[in-house]
């Protein structure tokens, strides 16, 4: 009886293969942990108070905070007043990165917040709901000595969040309000050595623009971007993986088409979801290091969507594939009830994304959560997404109590068997009860470690060695998927070795009788495992 390389390997053979991928995935932690920094680094800058006085010219000219043409500066906005300078003549600077250093494509992206000193004055108070207009611009040179070349600019509103901790008295005037941090920027690539950022804040008493937002005494931003330490040896892991994935997928589809039958539903999502690892893994982020694609984070965020609705729709087929109460199997339209979730909830998060950084392509300072309709429409797609997840769970567990069930019921019958068959049989479900358990796991892992990288502090220290927490998270279970797509296609791909091949039925203690029975009773139904085809047996009758 031919079935998966799973069922016919020996348990030696089996336990040194398992101990293999164990070793390999200790070593994906420990790339991330000890050699890998922190994933991302996050750089404070405090803006400078620039005096442009020229009328209509505020495209063609930028305003540098430092440096040997640095603008005309303020101390604070006391000196503006006592100096007849309004605040449209007012420009914050920022220069990106600090003085003596530059920015480098391996930090893959940058995302700033910003966070307002807004301080307390009775004749100028902050307004309930208030809402700061910014006329925004970036630009870019990768000389010191170069013209500044404009990559956007935008007019953004932003909702102010604060709360003041004192009474409104004359006494609080001077304190500053604790405001929430405010999304300001995201690039897709880091592609220039230095760039520019110049802020406006336009007052128009006539339309209500930028009146009632307290005293601004300051602006910060936040800079955050990719380590280029953690960037080398992320491309380095998607290297080395992708030949490994791709090599083990073409082993499987060969031997599945050296079969005499056709495949079934169960080998081809199995292959399917192969490609979808295979399409994770290829490093086209080498060529971001020479090109300025701004659109990798979406197409980073697309590639990892397809991953994962193609996990989600296997783990949900390869139970289905395994139930025997249900009639049509090795059908994918039997499966639409619990595939449409996945795809619904998939396609809500790709329209979110599309909404965020979609149209960061063009506008970096947008964000779909700075307005009412906005926040409304992310948080609709969110929901939609998250019911839908649930849902599927809920499908899951109930799909993988039946698989238990429903094997364990066929446990019943084997006592009438002769004790190895038996044993044999015993050994099967053994094997795939223990595969099941290995992928809530790998599940358990992912959703434990991604809590741990979200309350600790980026790093354990013990004695004179440091872990990188948050590294060690992503090689990690990037590495666990990897290998359990791996172990996948190795054990489920068709084994060439019959099972007594080098045993004889009378060594097995099997009669003639129980040797037919078996045959006519198990083997007739077309399966890539022996435990596919005795689940299936019920169906088929």
């Amino acid at each position: 009886m031919a079935g998966a390389i799973i069922e016919n390997m020996s348990t030696r053979k089996l336990c040194i293969v398992g101990g293999i991928l164990l070793v390999f995935q200790v070593i994906a932690f420990l790339v991330g942990g000890l050699i890998a920094p922190s994933p991302t680094t996050a750089v404070p800058y405090m803006s400078v108070k620039c005096i442009d006085v020229r009328k209509n010219h505020h495209k063609t000219k930028w305003l540098m905070p430092w440096g040997p043409n640095h603008c005309k500066k303020l101390k604070d906005f006391d000196e503006a007043v006592s100096r007849q300078i309004e605040a449209n003549d007012i420009v914050f600077a920022v220069h990106i990165p600090l003085p003596s250093k530059e920015m480098s494509p391996w930090f893959q992206f940058m995302l700033f917040i910003m966070q307002l000193d807004i301080a307390f004055k009775m004749d100028n108070d902050l307004k309930e709901n208030a809402e700061i207009t910014l006329d925004v611009s970036l630009a870019y040179r990768d000389n010191m000595f170069d013209d500044w070349e404009e990559i956007a600019h935008a007019i953004e509103i932003r909702k102010l969040k604060c709360t003041f901790g004192s009474p409104k008295t004359v006494e609080s005037e001077g304190r500053h309000y604790d405001c929430d941090f405010l999304p300001f920027m995201e690039i897709g690539s880091v592609a220039h050595k230095y760039y520019l950022i110049n802020i406006r804040l336009p007052v128009n008493d006539r339309k209500g623009i930028n009146v009632g937002i307290g005293e601004i005494k300051d602006i910060r931003l936040v800079g955050i971007h990719q380590n280029g330490g953690f960037t080398k040896v992320w491309f380095a892991m998607k290297t080395f993986l992708t030949p490994s994935i791709l090599i083990i997928m073409v082993w499987y589809w060969r031997r599945i088409t050296l079969m005499t039958r056709a495949p079934v539903l169960l080998e081809k999502v199995i292959f399917a979801l192969g490609i979808s690892m295979t399409f994770i893994n290829i490093p086209v982020e080498w060529f971001s290091i020479g090109f300025d694609w701004t659109w990798m984070l979406l197409f980073g965020d697309i590639r990892q969507g397809i991953f994962y609705a193609m996990l989600l729709s296997f783990w949900i087929i390869f139970c289905g594939e395994h139930m025997m109460d249900q009639n049509e199997r090795n059908r994918l339209s039997g499966y639409w009830k619990q595939v449409g979730p996945i795809a619904v909830g998939s396609f809500c998060l790709f329209i979110f994304d599309m909404c965020e950084r979609g149209v960061q392509l063009k506008n970096p300072f947008y964000s779909i959560w700075t307005t009412e309709v906005g926040t409304e429409l992310a948080m609709a797609f969110i929901i939609v997404a998250g019911i839908c997840l649930c849902l599927y769970f809920l499908f899951l567990c109930f799909m993988v109590f039946q698989v238990f069930r429903n094997i364990s019921g066929k446990q019943s019958s084997l006592p009438a068997m002769s004790k190895a068959r038996r044993l044999h049989y015993e050994g099967l479900i053994f094997r795939f009860k223990f595969l099941m358990l290995i992928t809530l796991a790998c599940a358990a892992m992912t959703v434990i470690f991604f809590i741990v990288s979200q309350v600790t502090e980026g790093h354990w220290k013990w004695g004179d060695v440091t872990i990188q927490v948050n590294s060690a998270f992503f090689t990690g279970i990037y590495g666990m998927w990897n290998l359990y797509v791996f172990a996948l296609m190795f054990l489920y791909a068709p084994s060439h070795k019959n099972y007594g091949d080098d045993q004889s039925n009378g060594d097995l203690g099997v009669n003639s009788g129980e040797e037919l029975q078996l045959t006519t009773t198990i083997t007739h139904v077309d399966g890539p495992t022996e435990v596919y085809k005795l689940a299936r047996k019920e169906a088929q009758e």
